[in-house]
């Protein structure tokens, strides 16, 4: 398989082409964002390596400008170890994230893991539901959108998921492991304070249309559930 390396420093790009040539990929290499677009557009590449920081564009923006024509599967690789670039990547679509420094042979794992579970045919899965009113909030399932007091919100999949597991069964009192579980394909690849953020973004979306409602509760040590009657 051919696997784009998208990375400005030649002996990182170096290491990582090694590793995966002994698994037996075919590594492409560049340094900016504008020969990566070249190449994805001109070469059949089955997975993306990308940094974040590359010398003409963000790597952000990149994969951005990415997920509007393909859905490659993409390992961010970088530098910047905070959690809200760790969420911001994720969120952009990509299937996993490493800080630097890091072992070539667990990324190779993770590309093999990510590979694995792409290849894996999708489970059948039941029709969508139609949309269920569950107090001031809506849950249209068909296409992936909640509405608050007959407003629709704009949610990214993951603030979608965590709202309506939290819609659907109000007053149960959700764990963050639990709520992971419930919006992540992957959830040992991700951070419980990762929960947070989001849950904070939905607070601040919900308050933008009614700002005396505060329906989630936080539950401090443990998690978060919804109190229909705050609203």
């Amino acid at each position: 398989m051919k696997i784009l390396i998208i990375e400005d420093e030649s002996s990182i790009a170096e290491n990582i082409s090694y590793a995966l040539s002994t698994e037996g990929h075919e590594p492409l290499w560049c340094e900016t964002g504008r020969e990566a677009l070249e190449m994805l557009a001109s070469q059949d590449i089955g997975f993306v390596i990308l940094d974040v920081g590359l010398p003409d564009m963000n790597g952000f923006d990149l994969m951005r400008e990415l997920r509007k024509t393909c859905g490659t599967p993409v390992l961010f690789l970088t530098a910047r170890a905070s959690e809200i670039d760790r969420v911001v990547g994720l969120e952009l679509g990509a299937d996993d994230y490493m800080v630097k420094p890091f072992s070539p042979r667990e990324l190779v794992a993770r590309v093999r893991a990510i590979l694995r579970r792409a290849s894996q045919a999708p489970m059948e899965q039941p029709a969508p539901s139609p949309a269920a009113l569950q107090g001031p909030f809506l849950v249209d399932e068909a296409r992936c959108m909640i509405s608050y007091h007959g407003e629709p919100l704009e949610l990214s999949r993951y603030e979608y998921r965590l709202l309506r597991a939290l819609v659907e069964n109000p007053g149960r009192v959700f764990s963050r492991e639990q709520l992971m579980r419930k919006a992540w394909e992957d959830p040992d690849m991700s951070l419980e304070r990762t929960i947070d953020t989001h849950i904070k973004t939905i607070r601040r979306k919900l308050k933008a249309l009614r700002e005396e409602d505060d329906p989630i509760i936080t539950h401090r040590g443990f998690g978060y559930s919804l109190n229909l009657t705050a609203v």
